[in-house]
């Protein structure tokens, strides 16, 4: 194949092409003409940005069972026929694999999962179109754009209540990401994009069909989650539903199909869901779930995990959701604690606890994390007492943890609950926060102090 053969995490991939798409994050002025955007898709620099995302994303087998680690080696016998594929505007994808996974709240959410070589050319794409219809995005857009994040559109929510705006519209659109109507979506996609090849290998994206149980069914509407063109798809969709907020004057924080509009009485904000409601159906054909959708005070609704008080300046808390959710996170991992060591459950537990936290870190207050810590560590002490099963073992043991012999015993004979034994005193004072602390458990408390002292 004729073309130089780059270097990718030490070894060489076979992609080739001329010019370079900005996949560096950068601002580049010399953004491809939009009549000839497929060749900036498919030259070797977007090229090489796209397969490095991919294979670092890593991420399940689509329909073709073909693994992150298998992308390198099939492009190697087959790119030269893809690209001219794509080039010529006849490249088909292939159905994506339908997956379900449950949602926090209950029910489930359906996810589309392309082929790792669909996700190479989508993130392709989308490196290349990104910087075509970012710009134009509005401030108040903070889903799955560069330089944006969940915790500013957080910080936004708290400011505009903090501002006297202590109404909130809080609009749950029904499905969207299986609601989409294609016709409106490529009509809004054709405004920026002249390159007729590069929107007929939307379109297909689009349309790809998706299995179920050895079954393809085909589809007229939707952009399944899971593809790396879907978030930028949707928040073209949705830019529309931006302009309109900004033209009427309103105040308002979105992230992804999360939307939150900010007013100053309940009056205003119940004229304004229902004039939106009536834009988000008439313009854009997407339907307001009535059921999850309110004009309610900021501090009883959630957005994103997170809450807020009523002060006059709101301070964040964890959604009742979310604090439900990692419960039942921690509970799954101490279900499988008995006939593993102590150990090996922290160490499970760990990365939840420390990836909860970090997304939970700008809340205002530490004492939700002191209950969950003792709550956490209560549960441990509920694996370990089940272990230790016999009572002569566990008499032995509060011996060697410090306990008198004649406590020990007296304990260990009392008939109890695994659940009501790790909450009694003794439990407590054995068992205490240094003994896990030595075991590597990390504590939520003291982690969240330690970041409010580095920021």
């Amino acid at each position: 194949m004729p073309g130089a053969k780059p270097e990718v995490g030490g070894r060489r991939l076979l992609v080739s092409g001329d010019g370079a798409a900005n996949v560096t994050g950068r601002k580049d002025t010399s953004i491809p003409e939009t009549e000839r955007l497929m060749e900036a898709i498919v030259s070797r620099g977007n090229m090489m940005g796209a397969y490095s995302r991919v294979v670092s994303n890593k991420g399940s087998a689509g329909v073709d069972n073909m693994p992150v680690t298998a992308l390198k080696g099939y492009l190697h016998e087959h790119w030269p026929r893809i690209k001219e594929e794509l080039l010529a505007g006849k490249y088909t994808p292939q159905p994506v694999l339908k997956v379900e996974i449950p949602k926090p709240g209950g029910g489930k959410r359906m996810l589309g999962i392309p082929t790792v070589l669909d996700r190479l050319i989508q993130q392709a794409v989308h490196q290349v179109l990104s910087p075509l219809f970012d710009p134009d995005f509005s401030a108040s857009s903070y889903g799955f754009r560069p330089g944006r994040s969940a915790h500013q559109a957080v910080q936004a929510a708290r400011q505009h209540a903090a501002d006297g705006r202590r109404w909130v519209v809080d609009i749950d659109l029904e499905k969207f990401f299986d609601r989409v109507n294609h016709e409106i979506l490529m009509s809004l996609v054709k405004r920026k994009v002249k390159d007729r090849q590069v929107l007929k290998l939307i379109d297909s994206y689009l349309k790809a069909g998706m299995l179920e149980g050895g079954v393809v069914s085909s589809r007229q509407e939707g952009t399944p989650q899971g593809g790396p063109l879907s978030p930028l798809l949707s928040n073209i969709l949705l830019n529309e539903l931006d302009k309109e907020l900004e033209q009427r004057g309103h105040t308002f924080c979105r992230y992804a199909d999360d939307c939150n509009i900010y007013v100053a009485t309940k009056a205003s904000g119940e004229r304004v869901m229902a004039s939106i409601t009536k834009f988000l159906s008439q313009r854009l054909k997407l339907t307001v779930n009535q059921a999850k959708s309110a004009v309610d005070r900021p501090w009883r609704r959630i957005f994103l995990g997170y809450t807020m008080n009523w002060y006059p300046r709101p301070r964040l808390r964890v959604g009742a959701k979310s604090v439900t959710k990692f419960r039942g996170t921690v509970r799954e991992i101490c279900r499988r604690g008995r006939g593993r060591s102590l150990r090996q459950v922290i160490d499970e537990l760990n990365p939840k606890v420390r990836g909860w936290l970090n997304y939970f870190r700008h809340i205002e207050s530490d004492y939700l994390l002191k209950e969950l810590d003792g709550w956490l560590r209560r549960k441990l002490r509920v694996i370990i007492w089940k272990q230790w099963k016999r009572t002569r073992t566990r008499a032995k043991n509060l011996i060697k943890l410090g306990l008198s012999s004649d406590a020990s015993w007296r304990f260990a004979r009392r008939q109890r609950g695994p659940w009501v034994a790790a909450g009694e005193n003794v439990m407590n004072r054995v068992l205490n926060n240094a003994y896990f602390e030595a075991h590597g458990l990390i504590s939520l408390q003291n982690q969240y102090r330690r970041l409010q002292r580095v920021s």
